[in-house]
């Protein structure tokens, strides 16, 4: 059962990486496609970038087994982040994901993400601490 459980958390692990740094370029390379998610009183394209510089940051924590503890709980936190956004595009007469079926599918899909990341991070041992050498004394 250990076996399993360790492969799961390692196809976790990539999900979640890749998805964030493929988010990361998705961003920059097709910042169109968010628009619809970004409120019109803010700055598409900055808010476009900033995601991307974080999402690529995440990516790139959840690789290091030694930073991954702290991209899991970020991962987490940008997908709590992300809840008013897509419950307010659900909202919407017609949602910027396409339809409300589409709408409620990503909420559920995000509640799906938080459940795996939170696996992993259990899953994740914390950094020792770093004792300081008493040679003082």
């Amino acid at each position: 059962m250990n076996k399993i459980l360790t492969a799961f958390n390692l196809i976790v692990i990539t999900l979640l990486a890749s998805m964030m740094l493929f988010g990361a370029y998705n961003h920059v390379a097709n910042p169109a496609f968010y628009n619809g998610f970004i409120p019109d009183f803010l700055p598409k394209l900055l808010v476009n970038y900033f995601t991307a510089l974080i999402e690529l940051i995440i990516g790139i924590l959840i690789i290091f087994p030694n930073l991954r503890r702290l991209g899991m709980l970020l991962f987490i936190g940008l997908m709590l982040t992300f809840f008013p956004v897509h419950i307010w595009d659900l909202l919407k007469e017609t949602p910027a994901i396409g339809s409300k079926e589409a709408a409620i599918a990503r909420l559920v899909v995000q509640f799906f993400l938080i459940g795996i990341a939170y696996f992993a991070l259990k899953r994740t041992k914390p950094l020792k601490s770093i004792k300081s050498d008493d040679t003082t004394k």
